[in-house]
């Protein structure tokens, strides 16, 4: 498992997502599955920065991953406010865009673009956040890239 800190900071949006754009090039994901890595975990290192450490530089994001051939878990971990997902509601996505409150799709966003989304927290703080993306025939795209380098 590859792992690396990074600062809480929004400057360091771009690096984190890249460090896992990379990764999921490793587990040899597809064009669209990379995408929804890199919009998952953009949302989720917004998330830690605004909410676990209520603002930017209050701590690190120590983010890792652990790649299987068409498989890729993403974790990030954080020493922040503890952040029970049970507490969150679910959106209203068919409510008028003027009635709804600005914000709250985060979860819901890296819920419906990763294949399963778990969280551990602490009472005393510190999250553990684990999301995994598959390709749905990796062995299929192995095959093709295979006979593109021939």
């Amino acid at each position: 498992m590859r792992s690396i800190a990074f600062p809480g900071k929004f400057s360091s949006l771009d690096d984190i997502r890249d460090f896992y754009t990379e990764a999921a090039k490793e587990a040899d994901l597809d064009k669209k599955s990379i995408y929804d890595v890199q919009l998952a975990v953009d949302e989720a290192a917004s998330n830690i920065i605004d909410h676990a450490y209520e603002g930017e530089g209050k701590g690190e994001i120590e983010c890792s991953y652990q790649v299987s051939p068409g498989k890729l878990e993403v974790v990030m971990r954080d020493q922040g406010k503890a952040f029970n997902p049970k507490t969150v509601k679910r959106p209203n996505l068919k409510a008028n865009l003027n009635n709804r409150k600005q914000g709250g799709l985060g979860l819901h966003f890296m819920r419906s673009l990763m294949d399963s989304v778990e969280f551990t927290f602490s009472e005393k703080g510190g999250n553990v956040l684990r999301m995994v993306k598959t390709n749905k025939e990796p062995e299929k795209r192995s095959e093709q890239r295979t006979e593109r380098q021939e």
